[in-house]
């Protein structure tokens, strides 16, 4: 396995930093502020919660940030559910958070058993 040097080049950031793109794609036109701004930082928190913790000094810290990061998937696919509920979003596109935070959520989680 080659050595990640820097956080940009972990699998989990870069799905992170789609995530990210996509919640703001689909929150674009959602009237609700309050409510896009609670997604999308969450979805913020996930990525930069990988990177912090990368760059922390041991990997007791950087598991420690990645648990941080694995909540904020489950807060961007709970929110994902309410905005499906209440017609911000199609069927599809809270599917597809839905899916794609579950997915990273179980990357991160794998990442967190490595370090273990």
């Amino acid at each position: 396995m080659a050595t990640i040097k820097q956080f940009e080049d972990l699998l989990i950031w870069k799905d992170a930093r789609s995530l990210v793109q996509l919640v703001y794609a689909y929150c674009n036109n959602i009237n609700d502020k309050s409510f896009t701004n609670q997604m999308q930082r969450a979805a913020i928190s996930i990525m930069n919660n990988i990177a912090e913790g990368f760059e922390r000094s041991s990997d007791k810290e950087f598991y420690r940030f990645l648990d941080i990061a694995k909540a904020s998937c489950g807060e961007v696919r709970s929110m994902s559910y309410l905005a499906s509920d209440l017609h911000y979003m199609s069927s599809d596109q809270s599917r597809e958070l839905e899916f794609k935070s579950r997915l990273l959520s179980g990357s991160i989680y794998n990442m967190m058993k490595y370090l273990k």
